[in-house]
């Protein structure tokens, strides 16, 4: 049976020898059943080429055939017996297309892309809301604008006069969409107790007291490093090796053993008088952990010495909430504003201002026709009987044609560039999302058994991996025109030929 394949990785080298359990592949690591896989309108050569390589010689398929999504999607909501004409509009993610179909095929030489998608109106509606609350803007994601288009954008019927619509305040009361964003209710500052506000006071502290120990411990290490240092030089004076005494002295930049000495009994006394203060901060932790009182400790035993000053200032945010002009107020504080409603979002008029871009592409700034300036232009290459036939059949499908209200846009579109009392008609596919993989599945069973459609190993291999068989919904095959190179003895008679001409023409000019 024939369907869709989407490979989830590679597999090993051929001959390898390797056993692999992938989706959709055999025990030996390659597909075993043929595969019907869709490509973009008028896909180049090259880009065929690669995918029939991969799938031929890596995967092992024994036989591929190639449609366009749209055209798999038209096949699947007309009759299967009915060769019918008609026109294709189809808007996915990044892309719209309008082609027309001819007795059954596709006239690729006047289809036409408009590049403007479901990611252009996402991206457009995005840009809106963060403009409109520039207070959310890291809440405003692209993946949240995606849902917001799906569920509650439409296309409205004359864009002008919805715009005006907006512009009263009871139309605006009952037709906006409020969209409730993801907040935290507890504030911080206003919501904490006595308790947890000593608690953290005291964390505080203990923070700070670790810190300027650790501080304290590190500039000990430095001290001692250096005492012993000095030490060293003046035990070389006391053996008498009085030239390695002076070189070491001349290194330390000291004069006489005198400096010598006096810095070795400074750092010595700050040497002791660090580890005092370090053993009299670890009592003072102890003491604070064990015996915790209800009441705020009095900082200023705890005030640090002027080594310790600069790191004091980065813990300054810690302390602000201490202070007594924000203490007093702090139970009392409630917030002047409804947090839920602040992070509220209205979609009004950005409704249909998002989707609106593939009929007025201009709203972005591009520099295109829309939908309706490309079917005119695309009816008016055929002639009217060939126009009257086009429009009996206006087919919508893809993703991005599920807004509410399109078919009717469509239908004003062609009302206003048709001729006066002609007819048409303008159908939407039955899912527009999914009819595409339905219509593959369709084709590829009603077809299954049709050499006619299918690319086999062998022809792979003899017409290469650009080649592929047309078929009432694949692309138009063009092939590769290359000029014919001239063989070796026609080159050698030429260039014979231009030799002689050559010195026929010097003799002459001798």
């Amino acid at each position: 049976m024939a369907g869709s394949q989407r490979s989830r990785g590679w597999p090993g080298p051929r001959g390898a020898g390797q056993v692999k359990r992938v989706a959709g592949l055999s025990v030996k690591g390659c597909v075993d059943h043929p595969i019907v896989l869709t490509e973009a309108v008028c896909n180049p050569l090259y880009s065929r080429q690669m995918m029939s390589e991969l799938l031929f010689e890596c995967y092992g398929v024994p036989k591929v055939a190639y449609g366009i999504d749209s055209l798999f999607s038209f096949y699947h909501n007309k009759p299967k017996t009915l060769i019918s004409s008609g026109l294709i509009i189809s808007s996915g993610y990044q892309c719209t297309h309008i082609l027309p179909i001819l007795e059954g095929r596709l006239d690729a030489k006047n289809c036409k892309r408009i590049n403007l998608g479901g990611s252009q109106a996402a991206g457009y509606l995005q840009r809106l809301l963060q403009l409109k609350y520039p207070g959310h803007l890291a809440a405003i994601t692209l993946s949240r604008m995606e849902e917001i288009l799906h569920e509650h954008s439409y296309i409205a019927e004359d864009y002008v006069e919805e715009l005006q619509k907006w512009r009263c305040p009871d139309y605006y009361e009952n037709n906006v969409h409020k969209m409730q964003l993801p907040f935290s209710s507890k504030l911080l500052g206003s919501t904490l107790t006595a308790e947890e506000k000593q608690e953290r006071r005291q964390q505080q502290l203990r923070r700070l007291q670790e810190l300027n120990a650790r501080r304290r411990e590190e500039k000990l290490q430095l001290d001692q490093e250096r005492l012993d240092r000095l030490q060293y030089v003046q035990e070389l004076l006391e053996d008498g090796q009085m030239d390695q005494f002076h070189k070491a002295l001349m290194e330390l930049n000291m004069d006489s053993p005198e400096e010598l000495q006096s810095y070795i009994h400074k750092l010595s006394s700050a040497v002791e008088q660090a580890k005092q203060k370090i053993l009299q901060s670890e009592v003072t932790l102890e003491v604070d952990v064990v015996d915790s009182k209800p009441e705020t400790p009095d900082l200023e035993p705890l005030e640090p010495s002027l080594e310790d000053v600069e790191n004091i200032n980065d813990f300054e945010p810690l302390f602000s909430e201490e202070t007594p002009e924000v203490e007093k107020p702090v139970a009392a504080v409630q917030p002047v504003f409804n947090l839920a409603a602040y992070h509220q979002l209205f979609v009004g008029t950005e409704r249909i201002r998002a989707p609106e871009i593939i009929f007025q592409p201009s709203l972005l700034g591009e520099e295109q026709a829309g939908i309706a300036e490309t079917l005119q232009y695309i009816l008016d290459r055929y002639p009217k009987d060939v126009q009257e036939v086009l429009v009996q059949n206006v087919f919508l499908t893809g993703g991005n044609l599920m807004y509410p209200g399109l078919k009717v846009r469509i239908e004003k579109e062609l009302l206003a560039m048709r001729p006066f009392q002609s007819s048409f008609q303008v159908q939407l596919a039955s899912n527009p999302v999914l009819d595409a993989w339905y219509g593959a599945r369709d084709w590829a069973l009603d077809h299954l058994d049709d050499d006619a459609v299918w690319i086999t190993r062998k022809e792979y291999e003899e017409k290469g991996g650009e080649y592929f068989k047309e078929h009432s919904v694949s692309n138009i095959y063009v092939p590769i025109h290359l000029p014919k190179q001239a063989s070796r003895s026609s080159e050698a008679q030429a260039s014979g030929k231009g030799s002689g001409a050559s010195g026929g023409s010097a003799g002459e000019q001798a």
